[in-house]
């Protein structure tokens, strides 16, 4: 028999419960007021613990306090290994998914000057690809590249939309630096979920289409917003314009978990851009490179507790390791895609 708290549970109530040695009875009730919080929020990731007879009879024989104190020696090691492991996954998962602020960027490297005889790879995103010095993927990516026939060049930037990296100039600093027979991998939309007006006004209306929304700015100014599918137009058709190669990369994952129907873990793949980006690229004839699916696939093979040592900050931000992770996945994607990046790659760089 194995006891599922499917949450969302407060982190707070998990270790509360825990510290105090959650009673069969007391587990009872958490399943029974954790499924009427469902129902309340649906809408939420459900992210989960198990606990099997064993360690819920384990908890049962500490009562009170402190667990070493009335446990037999035989059980100590295995009560604190699997109280740690509860309060690993529960740090991890007991989070809305909602969009994490960028962390302060202090330490972000600056831009290395472009070989202009060299074609040049030009990285475009957020934080996920560029975080401080090392927890952005796309400062992870160069060493899988031959660098004597090829420029890598991240100009991510933290907290940025498809939309707020045009508005603030971004992409066009990115244009003057372009140059014929360039590649622009383009990776939007962990930030397009935000708020249209407000006091971070960065997201982007739903869907490819034309729709359009004027809005007033914090400052006053009025702007006319538009669709993801638009902005993501509008990077294609500049590089394009100036002869250079456009691709579309999925998004990295986000470490939210949900039970299948089957009880086995699976971690989120899509976090709502995927037809988006499948459609425009059938549409504008460029390439779709899945490094999301590459990521979830490794991601799964670790399992939730090592996943979350990935993600330190919030479940969208990774450790230098996870960044480096994430390189890996987008290079192992750019052979699945048979792209022409793929003949400046090392001959020793990841296929699977």
């Amino acid at each position: 028999m194995k006891i599922r708290l499917s949450a969302p549970l407060p982190t707070a109530l998990l270790f509360w419960s825990l510290r105090n040695a959650v009673t069969k009875s007391a587990l009872a009730i958490l399943v029974s007021s954790n499924r009427e919080r469902q129902r309340q929020h649906s809408a939420v990731a459900q992210p989960f613990v198990v606990i099997d007879k064993e360690t819920t009879e384990l908890f049962s024989l500490a009562p009170h306090g402190t667990p070493s104190a009335n446990l037999p020696s035989m059980h100590r090691s295995k009560f604190f290994r699997i109280f740690y492991l509860l309060l690993l996954t529960a740090a991890a998962f007991a989070q809305n998914p909602v969009i994490p602020d960028a962390p302060p960027q202090t330490t972000t490297a600056q831009n290395a000057p472009i070989n202009k005889a060299l074609p040049t790879l030009f990285i475009i995103g957020d934080s996920t690809a560029r975080n401080q010095a090392d927890l952005g993927w796309g400062d992870h990516l160069a060493h899988y590249f031959d660098v004597d026939r090829i420029n890598v060049a991240n100009r991510a930037r933290a907290g940025r939309s498809s939309r707020t990296f045009i508005n603030e100039g971004s992409w066009d600093k990115v244009l003057a630096e372009m140059k014929p027979g360039d590649f622009v991998l383009i990776q939007m939309g962990h930030n397009d979920g935000g708020d249209l007006a407000g006091t971070k006004p960065r997201g982007s209306i739903k869907g490819i289409g034309d729709e359009q929304q004027q809005v007033t700015l914090p400052d006053g100014r009025q702007e006319l917003v538009h669709t993801y599918g638009w902005y993501i137009r509008h990077y294609i058709d500049d590089t394009r314009g100036e002869q250079a190669n456009p691709i579309l990369l999925s998004l990295t994952i986000r470490n939210i978990w949900r039970a299948d129907s089957n009880g086995t873990p699976r971690i989120e793949r899509d976090m709502g851009y995927d037809a988006e980006l499948v459609q425009l690229s059938k549409e504008q004839d460029i390439p779709y490179v899945d490094m999301a699916t590459v990521e979830a696939d490794h991601l799964e093979t670790f399992g939730p507790e090592k996943t979350a040592l990935l993600f330190p900050v919030d479940h969208t931000h990774t450790s230098a390791e996870g960044a480096e992770l994430n390189a890996e996945s987008v290079v192992i994607a750019l052979r699945n895609a048979h792209s022409p990046l793929v003949a400046y790659l090392k001959t020793n760089s990841p296929s699977k």
